[in-house]
């Protein structure tokens, strides 16, 4: 195993660093609060001209076959721009789970389109009540009964649901699973679903290693500009020890995510444990960061003008996705007996 990325893999994490920096500013995260869904997708189109979206599919469907360890760093910094919209769902999960089990139609219709970006897909597996960015996608891939459909979104049942993070848009769905949405039946589906689950759980512990890192920097430098008794906050031991703390937990979490991230590529008998390990620490040093930055931005981090509050509830929003604390740590309890 090698805790080292090669040079390919940093540049494409410059990549999509350049084009957030350029493209997510908070603002425009703000304006997607405020349901201006728009602003999302000039950054979708962005982050499409660039071949990201894509790229976990193989050479022959478009992509570039990226694998997981590819993907960990682009998705932390769709985490760090706390990055509206399914980025994740589309190109960690949702691209590699069409390509594998999607039929000759379902891939002639939405699979170069999804490759190149011009759609968004979200999987909703067997056990989830709620789809998240349901209302904002084009195509829906649903586990039900053991066996994959591939909906449009435009033919489904859609009640919408309030996210606490208002760039999170949820839905419960519903449809009748009929043969024109059946996906292969060739082969196991549920192989390919619990694989296409394992992604999700990395994704999700990718993206959460990068909120903290945004909240964290977001934290510093608040610390050094709020001046209070004729002096920066932050020369005060007290703030400075938050901030120490949070850096901890974010870096012991990191590499756990990382080597989740090996695991799924290589596909190591241990990749459900290492799943649940980086994303059950991940989830635990964002919401650790998360106190620590409200406690030191103190009375204006609990306003909506403050952008700090964005992050948190992304933060909140993610650490019940894909599994709870409970879940991985009863999946961690289960490899190990």
């Amino acid at each position: 195993m090698r805790f080292a990325f090669n040079s390919d893999q940093q540049m494409l994490r410059d990549t999509v660093r350049d084009v957030l920096r350029r493209e997510c500013e908070p603002e425009v995260v703000r304006r997607v609060w405020e349901g201006r869904w728009e602003q999302a997708d000039r950054v979708w189109r962005t982050l499409a001209q660039t071949g990201v979206i894509g790229s976990a599919a193989s050479e022959e469907a478009g992509g570039m076959g990226l694998d997981a360890v590819d993907l960990v760093l682009p998705l932390e910094e769709a985490g760090y721009a706390a990055l509206p919209g399914p980025f994740a769902e589309t190109m960690a999960v949702g691209v590699p789970l069409l390509e594998a089990l999607g039929g000759d139609e379902h891939k002639s219709r939405w699979l170069r389109g999804a490759v190149a970006g011009e759609l968004k897909i979200v999987v909703v597996f067997e056990e989830d009540s709620i789809a998240p960015h349901a209302p904002v996608v084009d195509l829906v891939i649903a586990q039900r009964n053991g066996a994959g459909y591939c909906i449009p979104a435009s033919e489904l049942r859609m009640s919408e649901e309030r996210s606490v993070d208002r760039s999170r848009a949820l839905a419960r769905i519903g449809f009748s699973p009929n043969d024109r949405y059946l996906m292969r039946t060739d082969v196991d589906s549920q192989p390919v679903f619990a694989l296409a689950r394992e992604r999700a759980i990395v994704a999700s512990a990718a993206l959460l290693i990068g909120l903290s890192r945004r909240m964290l920097d977001m934290t510093v430098q608040y610390a050094k500009d709020r001046v209070q008794f004729g002096q920066p906050i932050g020369a005060q031991q007290a703030v400075k020890h938050r901030l120490a703390d949070g850096l901890i937990e974010q870096e012991f979490a990191r590499p756990l995510v990382y080597r989740a991230a090996w695991s799924l590529a290589t596909r190591q008998p241990d990749l459900r444990c290492a799943g649940s390990m980086a994303k059950l620490y991940a989830g635990e040093a964002a919401k650790f960061v998360a106190k620590q930055a409200l406690q030191v931005h103190g009375a204006i981090g609990y306003t909506t003008e403050c952008d700090l509050h964005m992050w948190m509830k992304r933060v909140w929003a993610l650490s019940g996705a894909n599994g709870d604390a409970t879940y991985h740590r009863r999946r961690v309890g289960e490899h190990i007996l």
